[in-house]
């Protein structure tokens, strides 16, 4: 708890963060998780959105590989990484830990929903490896399975960008045809370290990652 404390402080004080805000229509990726859940049932793996948001993440990263750089504590230089090592937090009983899945741009869906599974099982037990808690290059705060619908998220230093996502919610959208309809919503924040990211990269880096969660059949382009 105390290097956590150490370390988003020193985020606050030497990261320059900005922020840009959006919301996801969630219905397509409600309707193909409610689908795949069983099958990930039938192996014991229990299907959330967040292995949806990971993949998602990996192949909008592929696309701005900046977003997955980072700056040495010095500023004066930029490391690019080729793996995917995608960060979530998990509210732990010995506090909040941000393990990582290594790679990911090598995982499929399933892959990640069983990494996942296995590495909260072991964070929220106290006992996750410390091979999980370092070497990320990007992270996300799912506050909404809790229940917050918007956070303004700190970096997880040495990282250069962190999305928080809000509690999907029923709200009232005006569709295609300026008729009100009821959609599922769900509010996304990004920080990113405005050394190296520049706004209109994390929106336009952002626009391909939404893409893909509305548009989920997308992702079957990218399946090898």
């Amino acid at each position: 708890q105390s290097a956590m404390a150490k370390q988003m402080a020193a985020s606050v004080y030497t990261i320059p963060h900005f922020t840009v805000s959006d919301e996801v229509v969630m219905d397509n990726l409600i309707a193909l998780r409610k689908n795949l859940k069983p099958e990930f049932e039938k192996k014991n793996v229990k299907l959330s959105f967040m292995p949806f948001f990971v993949k998602a993440m990996s192949l909008a990263l592929t696309e701005f590989p900046v977003i997955n750089s980072q700056l040495n504590d010095e500023g004066s230089e930029q490391t690019y990484f080729e793996d995917h090592n995608i960060g979530f937090a998990v509210d732990s009983k010995i506090g909040l830990l941000v393990p990582n899945i290594k790679g990911v741009q090598r995982l499929s869906l399933f892959d990640i929903a069983v990494q996942m599974q296995d590495i909260i099982e072991q964070a929220r037990a106290g006992r996750v490896s410390g091979e999980h808690l370092k070497g990320g290059t990007i992270s996300i705060s799912n506050i909404g399975a809790i229940g917050g619908i918007t956070a303004t998220p700190v970096i997880n230093k040495p990282e250069a960008a962190i999305v928080a996502l809000g509690k999907t919610q029923k709200l009232p959208r005006f569709d295609d045809n300026d008729n009100v309809t009821a959609q599922n919503i769900m509010a996304v924040n990004w920080s990113g370290d405005h050394r190296i990211i520049d706004g209109a990269t994390m929106v336009r880096f952002n626009n391909l990652w939404m893409s893909y969660l509305t548009s989920p059949e997308k992702m079957l382009m990218h399946l090898k």
